[in-house]
């Protein structure tokens, strides 16, 4: 196997790993929102809004 080709597998890799991560992050981050009956600041479309925990999906 190429040098190039095992350099571009490792960053796959690595990027895979830091997108789980963050999922893993934000999931964890809603269950507390959720278990302590949050609302989370977010801004989307230019607008700032509270969101309360159950009405977010994504994930």
């Amino acid at each position: 196997m190429s040098k190039q080709k095992r350099n571009n597998q490792d960053v796959r890799l690595m990027q895979r790993r830091i997108d789980e991560g963050i999922l893993l992050a934000q999931r964890r981050l809603l269950d507390r929102g959720l278990h302590d009956n949050l609302s989370f600041i977010i801004c989307q479309g230019g607008h700032v809004r509270d969101v309360p925990a159950q009405d977010i999906r994504k994930f």
